[in-house]
């Protein structure tokens, strides 16, 4: 079986049902994690150093893309 890597930012990471746009990946924070933390996490977002990349599998990308 073989993966198609998408990386946030790339036209792919985001799908549609004609109305919304819905991000293939992300990162939820838990409710419980600590201010300090929460603010260090934001910055390595803002900054770059931390991204969404979501891994499909290349036979359903290929149906997904037939499908448009």
């Amino acid at each position: 079986m073989k993966f198609k890597k998408i990386k946030q930012g790339e036209a792919d990471f985001l799908m549609s049902d004609g109305i919304k746009l819905v991000p293939r990946a992300c990162l939820e924070i838990s409710e419980d994690c600590s201010p300090y933390m929460k603010n260090v996490i934001a910055e390595a977002s803002r900054r770059g150093w931390l991204k969404s990349i979501a891994y499909v599998k290349e036979t359903d990308f290929m149906w997904e893309e037939l499908a448009k």
